[in-house]
């Protein structure tokens, strides 16, 4: 009888990872996550006695070559990751090592290991950065030109990845995906702290008063759950060593995305800009073309982006025990 299929999930707590995992589970796949000690489970609590969990982390080369060695997972997703771009201004360095050098050293593991798994490695579409708006949509084709230390992070990783496809032969699918959003996403990301300022408002426990960085950036966004789908897809049927964009191809200006979380509420509410959450420089717009992985995979986005920021809105007063909900129930 053939054994089941193995991935290795790295961040697999995190916000992306705890969504992956649950759809690789529901596909028969017997599912392993690279955690660091002390890591929060709430995100993997319903599915934890699922996962085969091994502690390491991706900045110690020692640990992740005896993970990659003991499991020798057939397929290995690398969502682990310093993912805020605002963080990565005030610590540049260690976004740095977290994201350069824990690739670096997960791809030498899987070589030291003498196995040949199919890899994703999670880029972003921060990496295009400052764009022409004469040159919008993006492709895959559009020049690189990251505006902060996380997206240069990015960069790296990125032709890290095409580098050891290249000399190596490891089969690797470079993904830049652009924003996305859905339940458990973390509070530091501009959408979710709307979310979670409105439904705090709701409860009682917060002024109605909701604090926001720049409401003029435009963002492509998609629903995680469409996202990991898509990655899933893309590391059993993408072109090893190629990128590819995964986005909706719609943008919507951050000054929507909190009118729209506004109207799911009942509350009245002022809006006051917060200096703290404004960027030394930041992308005005990201609006993104998939095309190309569409026709590599057949993928495209099927939740609507209303039922997203519903869930999202749903999720923060499900944590504040918050009575009001307005769940769209438009998907499963």
């Amino acid at each position: 009888m053939e054994s089941q299929t193995r991935a290795l999930i790295t961040g697999i707590t995190g916000f992306v990872g705890s969504h992956l995992a649950e759809l690789l589970l529901d596909e028969g796949l017997k599912v392993y996550g690279l955690v660091k000690v002390r890591s929060s489970m709430e995100n993997i609590e319903p599915i934890k006695s699922r996962l085969c969990l091994f502690e390491g982390d991706l900045a110690d080369s020692h640990s992740l070559r005896r993970v990659v060695s003991d499991i020798r997972p057939d397929f290995i997703f690398h969502l682990g990751a310093q993912s805020h771009v605002p963080t990565s201004w005030s610590s540049p360095a260690s976004t740095m090592e977290a994201n350069l050098l824990g690739t670096l050293h997960l791809f030498e593991a899987v070589r030291q290991a003498d196995i040949a798994p199919a890899i994703q490695i999670a880029g972003s579409s921060e990496e295009y950065g400052l764009v022409d708006p004469a040159s919008l949509p993006i492709t895959e084709e559009t020049p690189l030109r990251p505006l902060s230390p996380y997206a240069v992070s990015k960069v790296a990783m990125d032709y890290l990845g095409y580098q050891y496809h290249r000399s190596y032969g490891l089969r690797i699918f470079r993904s830049r995906a652009f924003n996305h959003t859905g339940p458990r996403r973390g509070e530091m990301f501009a959408e979710s702290s709307f979310a979670r300022q409105v439904a705090e408002i709701e409860a009682g426990i917060r002024p109605p008063v909701i604090h926001v960085g720049n409401l003029a950036a435009e963002r492509d966004y998609t629903d995680v759950r469409d996202i990991v789908r898509g990655y899933w897809l893309g590391i059993r049927q993408a072109e090893p060593g190629d990128v590819y964009n995964l986005c909706s191809g719609t943008a919507h200006t951050m000054r929507s995305v909190l009118d729209a979380l506004i109207a799911m509420s009942n509350v009245k509410v002022s809006i006051e800009i917060d200096p703290e959450r404004l960027r030394p420089s930041d992308v005005p717009v990201l609006l993104g073309d998939a095309s190309k992985f569409e026709r590599a995979t057949g993928w495209r986005p099927e939740i609507p982006f209303e039922q997203t920021l519903a869930d999202l809105l749903d999720y923060w007063r499900d944590k504040l025990g918050s009575p009001a909900r307005r769940n769209l129930r438009l998907v499963a």
